[in-house]
Formats: C-alpha cells, sequence, structure tokens
C-alpha cells in the first residue's frame, strides 16, 4: 500500500496540472460537454471498457482485474466522482480562475474528478493484484438537479456485467478540517433534503388602507417564526431537524399590498418518519397561521436526496485505508452528522459504501476559512495524491473480499 501512496505522490504534477485545467472550464448540472471530453481524453490509453451516458454527460469506465473473470468472479467495487460546477461568480484570486462568468468550481468537484482519474491510472497499474473489478463513475448534476438516479438509471450499477459489491466516493472541505485531515462516521453521515414552497393568498390593495385589504405579508412573517418553533416544540432535541427559509417574496412597490406572498425553504431531516412528521407539520402551521388571519396557504412539497448512511463494515474499511496510508493522527472520526445533503446517498440506498471528507483548506488557518459554495471558497490541490491513493486502495482491499 505504500508503493502505491508513493506512485501517487509521484503523480502529484500532472495531477495538479489536471485539477487547475478543470477549475478553469467550470460547467453547471448534467451537461458538460468540455468536462466530459477532458476526462474521456485523461482516460486514453488504459485499458478500460469506457460508456458514456445518453441523458447526460457521464462518463462510466471498467477496469478488468485478475479475479474478474475467476469463477466466481471477485467483487465489483464503485469508485464515484462528481464533476460538476456551481452558478457561482469565483472571487478568488488564482493564475487558474474561472474563465467563465457566473460559474465557479466553489464545491471541490473539479478535486473529485481529478482524484478519479488518479485512481483509475494507480488501479490500472496495479491491476495484477486487484481481485475483482473496478467501476469508475464520473458524474455530473451532483449539486442539481441530480446526476446519481440518471446514472443508476442508465445501469451503472450492472456496468461490469454483475452488480457492484461496494461503493466508495469522498468530498473535500475548504473548511471545517485541517488540510490532509480525514473524516467520516458510521451510519447516518449527511441529511436528506427536501424543498417547500409556501404561497399565502390574500387580497391586495394600497398602502394607505390596509384595513380595506388582506395583507399577505405579515402573515408569511409570522409562518417564518412559527415554523422555527414549531421545530423546536415538536421534535426530540437530539433528532436532527433542519428548516430554513431563504427566500420570502411579495409585492412590487412600497406602497401596494400584494395579493400573495412566497416562502421557500428547505427541509433536513435523517428518518423518513421525521420527514413525514415534519412536512405534514409546515402544512399545519402555515394553513393555521394563515386561516387566523382570513387567509389561505398553498404548501408545495419536491423531495429531495435522501439521507446518506454509511454501511458500518464499508465505513470500517475507509477508515482502516486511511489509518493504514496515513497513519491514526490524520483521521477523525466526526462526532455528529452534518446537516448538508449529496446524491451519492441514492448509491448507498443500493450498495452498502462509504462516503468520506477530506480536508483541503488553502488558507494559513482553517477557522478563518470560506465554507464550500461560497464565491471565495479555495481548495489546495496538494492533497489530491492522498485522495487518489486512498481511492485507489478501498478498491484493491475491498476487492480482496469474498
Amino acid at each position: 500500500m505504500s508503493s502505491l501512496l508513493d506512485r501517487a505522490r509521484s503523480m502529484a504534477g500532472e495531477l495538479q496540472a489536471l485539477r487547475r485545467d478543470l477549475h478553469r472550464i467550470p460547467e453547471v448540472g448534467l451537461d458538460l460537454p468540455k468536462t466530459q471530453a477532458r476526462v474521456l481524453a485523461e482516460l486514453e490509453g488504459l485499458d478500460l471498457e469506457v460508456a458514456t451516458g445518453a441523458a447526460l454527460s457521464s462518463v462510466v469506465a471498467v477496469l478488468r482485474g485478475q479475479g474478474g473473470s475467476s469463477d466466481p468472479p471477485g467483487p465489483v467495487v464503485l469508485l464515484r466522482g462528481d464533476m460538476d460546477a456551481l452558478p457561482v461568480a469565483e472571487e478568488v484570486d488564482l493564475p487558474y480562475a474561472s474563465q467563465r462568468p457566473g460559474a465557479m468550481h466553489a464545491c471541490g468537484h473539479d478535486l473529485h474528478t481529478t482524484a478519479l482519474i488518479g485512481a483509475a491510472r494507480l488501479l490500472h497499474a496495479h491491476r495484477d493484484e486487484l481481485a475483482g473489478d473496478v467501476v469508475f463513475m464520473f458524474q455530473p448534476g451532483e449539486e442539481g438537479p441530480g446526476g446519481a438516479e440518471p446514472m443508476l438509471a442508465e445501469g451503472v450499477l450492472d456496468a461490469a456485467g454483475r452488480p457492484v459489491d461496494g461503493a466508495y466516493a469522498l468530498h473535500v472541505f475548504s473548511s471545517r478540517l485541517e488540510r490532509g485531515q480525514w473524516s467520516a462516521r458510521p451510519g447516518r453521515l449527511m441529511a436528506a433534503v427536501d424543498t417547500i414552497t409556501i404561497t399565502v393568498t390574500g387580497r391586495g390593495g394600497h398602502g394607505s388602507t390596509p384595513h380595506r385589504a388582506a395583507d399577505p405579508v405579515p402573515v408569511a412573517c409570522e409562518i417564518v417564526l412559527a415554523l422555527q418553533t414549531m421545530v423546536t416544540r415538536t421534535f426530540d432535541a437530539f433528532e436532527s431537524v433542519v428548516l430554513t427559509v431563504g427566500r420570502v417574496t411579495a409585492g412590487t412597490k412600497e406602497n401596494i399590498i400584494p395579493d400573495t406572498a412566497e416562502l421557500a425553504a428547505t427541509l433536513r431531516t435523517f428518518s423518513p418518519e421525521v420527514r413525514q412528521v415534519a412536512c405534514a407539520a409546515v402544512e399545519r402551521v402555515a394553513a393555521g397561521v394563515s386561516a387566523a388571519h382570513g387567509m389561505t396557504a398553498a404548501v408545495a412539497y419536491s423531495e429531495g436526496y435522501p439521507a446518506t448512511v454509511n454501511d458500518e463494515a464499508e465505513y470500517e474499511l475507509g477508515r482502516q485505508v486511511c489509518v493504514d496510508l496515513f497513519g491514526e493522527e490524520r483521521y477523525e472520526e466526526a462526532e455528529v452528522p452534518l446537516m448538508g445533503s449529496e446524491d451519492m446517498s441514492y448509491v448507498l440506498q443500493q450498495v452498502p459504501g462509504a462516503f468520506f471528507w477530506l480536508g483541503a483548506h488553502a488558507t494559513g488557518d482553517v477557522a478563518d476559512a470560506q465554507d464550500n459554495h461560497s464565491s471565495r471558497a479555495a481548495f489546495d490541490d496538494s492533497v489530491l495524491p492522498d485522495a487518489a491513493a486512498w481511492l485507489a486502495s478501498v478498491a484493491l482491499r475491498r476487492a480482496q473480499q469474498e
């Protein structure tokens, strides 16, 4: 395993160059033609079975190991890297900054893509030691509308000709963790997320005579406050539920009372039961507050990604690989889950696997670092060899398990 890490570190220059090229050409959503073309070019020359998506700019590559043709064949391991960027205008002064106005790799997916290409090269060089097959899943659309589900529908889990036995991925942080620090936890890791839109309908009028109208604006504001109280008074303090109203929209002019006011919120939970209770409570609160003022509220739900849950055995394998490669001091088990969401969750619903975090902040002090998704988020690509080595090592070790 140490020889694999040494080989990964000898690739540091080319991995850094690739990541910076990808950083210059961020693409958003499911259609990433330039990113897809670059991934395909980087995989050329490797003995891989490569396919591209029909409904999205995905790339799936299969590496056959020595155990893939045995009887019975060895395990199939899936490694996933997401490729898409965010609709964010970059404010980091870099020589390789985004060349596309309004788009930025603000979540580090350019590092994920590069690390997965690095893992493919490492495993190709060590395929004589590979006791199974590996599926490399290059996925668009993680930031929305979601690329994992269409890739599953197109058969990524059967790309090797038999089902995947274990699935793994990593995510870099531009804050939270010290550079080079690894973290994860067994079981619940990241939350499910739903979008909720509430439309309060009143009756418009002139701002000078609000008694002649039915003003939906203060009612919408009251609903925001009531929802926060509902969360703290409905759920156990140790049951993680976060409801955030991120948008309030109403009116066109300061002296016009509008007919409607709209709220948009995200709801983050971990269990299906809590998710169901929370959604019902939102509807009850919105309807009740509106009715108290003689108005109505329409609530619309859009179900998002499910919770990301690490299989305990697969988590332990990934954790042990971290310790073996980098030492105990560079692994820190997370005490609590994160309330962010991740569409690797769809894969982990169907296949036992694990999702890990890696610190990649590029500032002097992690406490001052900007979070992922910030226009000032900065990632240190010196972590790329370690990320590639971890992915490759996890695949090698998991393929040895019967």
